[in-house]
């Protein structure tokens, strides 16, 4: 599916005032972005270079920060397995640009209707709110010129509107993952658009990632093959 944008575009930044190219941060919404990819192509990227997609995304900006918003996996050894190495992965290819922030997950009892068994239920907590901190705490700070919202959470509406409050000059864009959207976003931010298959598919970790400083490395799981 092509990129479909609203609003100013958002891969062609302004100049700064110096001459200098634009500080880009981007904040990536784990939840929203996994289960978008998952209900688009299955596993086939979860893989994913969130810094080489910021780039992609913006590619006439200076990338000075990819955040990534995640909370460990419960209840399943082996997807929580995947998502550690994942993180790993991320953050040594990064050359120091992403960090995670971690949120939790929460388990809830659930009852079913039909045949009144009890089941454990697992909800994300605190995703919204760690990226409206970072959001906000950064736009005071000066941090960036841009902003890159990878999510289509309307949740995020108030720090948006904040941090735009405090730092008017700052642009602004919602990247939605496939399959997500949010009018809500659409209507708010200057400019919009759903991230495509292309970006995706050319963002993608080497399947051996190894750490310069360390050595260590990690392998594209299986499953996300």
């Amino acid at each position: 599916m092509p990129e479909t944008v609203t609003g100013p575009d958002p891969h062609t930044p302004a100049q700064r005032s110096d001459g200098t190219r634009e500080r880009l941060a981007v904040y990536v919404d784990g939840f929203n972005l996994y289960h978008g990819l998952h209900d688009k192509w299955c596993r086939r990227y979860l893989w994913l270079d969130l810094t080489a997609l910021a780039r992609a995304l913006r590619p006439r900006s200076d990338v000075v920060s990819v955040t990534y918003f995640t909370a460990p996996v419960l209840g399943d050894a082996e997807a929580a397995s995947r998502q550690s190495a994942y993180v790993a992965a991320l953050k040594a290819h990064s050359k120091g640009l992403l960090r995670d922030v971690q949120g939790r997950y929460q388990t809830k009892e659930q009852r079913c209707r039909q045949c009144g068994g009890s089941y454990t239920r697992y909800e994300e907590k605190e995703t919204d709110v760690n990226i409206a901190v970072s959001l906000v705490a950064d736009a005071a700070e000066g941090a960036m010129d841009a902003a890159l919202i990878v999510s289509a959470d309307s949740d995020l509406t108030p720090a948006i509107k904040t941090a735009r409050r405090l730092r008017p000059e700052i642009f602004m864009a919602a990247a939605f993952p496939p399959k997500r959207f949010s009018s809500e976003l659409k209507a708010l931010l200057p400019s919009s658009f759903h991230v495509g298959h292309s970006a995706i598919r050319n963002a993608q970790l080497p399947d051996v990632v190894t750490d310069p400083t360390t050595g260590a490395t990690w392998k594209r799981p299986a499953k996300w093959r």
